[in-house]
């Protein structure tokens, strides 16, 4: 109910605001489980992705936005867990195969499942590397993925800040279903997890005509930090 009602009140005050258009909605399977793999350029993201979709998306997103501190953190939870985000612990292991495993209860329920491959926003627009969670969605759920690309949002409203610019229509490209039929049985193998990782990927540049970066985002991020005290010569 949250869902909708927030989709209806704040997604109407969206597009009013923004103009927001998107492409290839018809690409979208009307029911079953479907994955919808995006890249990711800001945490509008969120928002302006599902917005032109008739069926509800339930996100994959970091775990971050569930232990907030103080009331910023409080109504982080409260919001992020009423509109049905799963959260995704990052740092891998047991916790990051939680957080699959409630995926693929979504997904054997008929729901739309909205996951990023990248892991994290881009820090500069371009597109990274896949991490290989999607394949093994895909693989186990077998459900089609559907490829998304996010159009501007990264000048809309860039990581960090706060507020949104004017005058940006950001945008939603969808692109038509993969199947990867011929990799089942194959969950396991490395190899054929980062086959179909990177054919998502590939689908997803051709849609938002991103410059590809065959690194991992957060790896990109860390090189962007600025050196400490204890790192200088």
């Amino acid at each position: 109910m949250f869902y909708w009602v927030t989709k209806y009140t704040l997604g109407m005050a969206l597009k009013v605001v923004f103009r927001p258009w998107s492409r290839g909605r018809k690409h979208m399977p009307r029911r079953g489980p479907v994955i919808l793999a995006s890249n990711h350029l800001s945490f509008a993201d969120h928002f302006f992705g599902p917005l032109p979709l008739p069926r509800k998306v339930v996100f994959l997103a970091k775990a971050e936005y569930f232990t907030g501190k103080g009331l910023k953190g409080l109504l982080s939870k409260a919001f992020f867990s009423g509109v049905g985000v799963i959260p995704m612990d990052r740092t891998g292991g047991e916790a990051s195969e939680r957080a699959l495993r409630s995926g693929l209860r979504a997904l054997a329920s008929g729901s739309v499942l909205g996951i990023y491959p990248e892991g994290t926003r881009s820090p500069d627009g371009r597109l990274y590397k896949g991490r290989t969670g999607v394949a093994r969605l895909a693989l186990e759920s077998r459900a089609p993925v559907v490829p998304c690309a996010m159009i501007d949002t990264f000048e809309l409203l860039p990581s960090g800040s706060f507020r949104p610019k004017l005058g940006i229509r950001p945008g939603v490209i969808f692109g038509e279903p993969l199947e990867f039929s011929r990799y089942y049985g194959k969950e396991s193998d490395r190899a054929a997890l980062r086959a179909v990782t990177d054919e998502i990927m590939q689908q997803i540049q051709k849609l938002s005509g991103q410059e590809y970066v065959d690194v991992y985002a957060n790896q990109a991020k860390e090189r962007q930090q600025p050196a400490t005290e204890s790192d200088l010569p």
